[in-house]
């Protein structure tokens, strides 16, 4: 009797998954509460995979022996509690993918900002020396499907705090967890320490084998990693002090000790700017020595790395006026780190949906760097709150043409127009890509 494995969701992960279910011979049922996009349809019915959308079955779901429950679905969800109360088993879509990984390893980066950078730093380093490798689970492929269509020897693997709250035995042998910060607390019962506890998965089933790569200098890493078992060995990174084993930053030297290796390298040859950039940069060199890596080969790969769309994106100077866009910027810590990064007066336009942000965090640096904020968004009026008395100009826009424009009368030459939203894009885009191109579009209509 063929295994039952139900799915919830269908874009990439869920497709992904339903792809290598159904090759290693479950019976795969796809369920989607809304419209399944037409591409991911067409790999479905290519493969004859069942499906429905717009609807949860629950007669053809909850006969499942098994459901993978897409990250973008709450666990408090009505229907994963009916699921949970059949005592089916859930698993997210890295689980399945771990299981049929064959021997191939895992550098797997999880963390509240600057992910996106290390992970696809840490490839591009792999894939300068040479190695048989793939980019997968948030950025890239889903890995399920990378598994299933395209194996490799090594997967570098971007992944959230949803995709690892459905993991059962998941063993990443480099884990990475860059920093946390308070995110996506709606998702939390607003508690951090279930979001902390989340991002801590990422190690609980390493071995002595493994490597765990954390920062010293995060103080809610620090605080909080003396709760967990974590077996793996540590490799710490940090920017106040020297080191036995890890990564330190000193007198503008990146250190990387590791076993009896050590190298050197200077940041003014890193390709990416910015202090959080250089948390990044040690951490993604501290992850390819873990996995035996040249030090000339991850020498070679920083000086190289070409920054990522919708990240700190220079999009073009007019008049001497610089816009930048980061819109990838969904939550205020991101903005902080964009704001830290700056040496010219900003025109920041910001805002969109706001996820419970406490902007109290940017007011030190809008005092000392920001001159107008531009908000752009259906609802401002928290951003009014927290820099009116700081910020002599103000304007609220609805699209993104009317923020450049704005943006763009208040900036003289030399300053910098920054999208930088702190804020998710829902209300008037369909996500930051499309947040960041109409902004684009809109600095060169100008």
């Amino acid at each position: 009797m063929k295994k039952r494995m139900v799915i919830l969701g269908a874009a990439e992960s869920g497709i992904g998954a339903a792809l290598l279910a159904q090759q290693k011979g479950y019976d795969v049922f796809v369920s989607d509460g809304s419209a399944i996009k037409e591409n991911f349809k067409t790999e479905l019915e290519e493969q004859q995979i069942a499906y429905e959308e717009g609807n949860h079955s629950e007669d053809l779901i909850l006969n499942a022996d098994e459901v993978m429950k897409s990250p973008g679905i709450p666990g408090n969800a009505a229907l994963i509690k009916k699921i949970r109360a059949k005592n089916i088993s859930i698993i997210s879509e890295i689980e399945l993918a771990y299981r049929y990984k064959g021997d191939s390893k895992i550098i797997a980066i999880t963390g509240s900002n600057g992910k996106t950078t290390t992970t696809s730093l840490i490839y591009h380093i792999c894939k300068h020396a040479g190695l048989d490798c793939a980019l997968v689970g948030n950025i890239g492929f889903s890995f399920a499907k990378q598994v299933a269509l395209d194996p490799k020897e090594l997967y570098v693997a971007e992944i959230s705090s949803f995709q690892l709250d459905d993991i059962k035995t998941f063993r990443p042998d480099v884990a990475v967890l860059i920093n946390i910060t308070e995110d996506h607390l709606d998702r939390y019962d607003y508690k951090v320490e279930n979001y902390v506890k989340s991002k801590f998965r990422i190690a609980e089933n390493q071995t002595e084998e493994d490597v765990f790569i954390y920062s010293l200098d995060d103080e809610t890493t620090v605080q909080n990693i003396n709760n967990y078992s974590i077996k793996s060995r540590l490799a710490p990174i940090t920017m106040s002090k020297e080191l036995p084993q890890g990564a330190y930053l000193a007198n503008a030297k990146m250190h990387l000790k590791w076993k009896s290796e050590e190298m050197q390298m200077s940041v003014d040859d890193f390709t990416l700017k910015g202090k959080h950039n250089q948390y990044n940069s040690m951490a993604a060199s501290m992850a390819a020595t873990a996995v035996d890596i040249r030090k000339e080969k991850i020498r070679e790969a920083l000086q190289t790395f070409e920054s990522l769309e919708h990240r700190m994106e220079p999009v073009v100077t007019i008049r001497g006026v610089s816009f930048i866009n980061d819109s990838k910027a969904t939550n205020v810590n991101s903005t902080w780190y964009a704001l830290e990064s700056m040496n010219n007066p900003v025109i920041l336009i910001m805002g969109g949906v706001d996820k419970g942000n406490d902007y109290s965090l940017l007011k030190e640096l809008v005092k000392e760097k920001v001159k107008a904020i531009v908000c752009m968004g259906t609802e401002n009026r928290k951003i009014h709150e927290a820099f009116g008395d700081i910020v002599p100009l103000m304007v609220s826009t609805e699209n993104a043409i009317d923020a450049v424009k704005s943006a763009f009368h208040f900036a003289n030459k030399g300053d910098v127009v920054l999208l930088s939203p702190a804020c998710a894009s829902f209300d008037l885009f369909k996500n930051y890509e499309d947040r960041g191109n109409q902004f684009k579009a809109a600095v060169k209509d100008l």
